[in-house]
């Protein structure tokens, strides 16, 4: 899933004032922190396109990716983890 971010809204959340400073920050953060602002930041805003061949610089957290592109629009992509065979179990017949 790939969400369009208010850039001033992302900065904001975490004391940066560029995308290029958000690295630096989001390294010097627990883990934990940065995937619980990414996930409230994710909330309410619905599906984006996102040419890939677009995007000028990238941050990888886990599942999250956050790209900026040539527009300076940035975008939150969420790697969908849920396997359906994970919870299926086999037969025993």
């Amino acid at each position: 899933m790939v969400l369009h971010l208010n850039s001033n809204s992302l900065y904001s959340t975490f004391g940066v004032d560029s995308f290029h400073t958000l690295d630096d920050a989001i390294n010097n953060m627990a883990p934990s922190m940065v995937e619980y602002y990414l996930s409230d930041l994710s909330d309410g805003n619905d599906d984006a396109y996102l040419n890939k061949r677009n995007i000028q610089n990238s941050i990888n957290i886990g599942e999250y990716s956050i790209y900026l592109d040539y527009d300076d629009e940035v975008y939150l992509e969420i790697e969908d983890t849920k396997n359906e065979d994970e919870y299926e179990t086999g037969s025993l017949w």
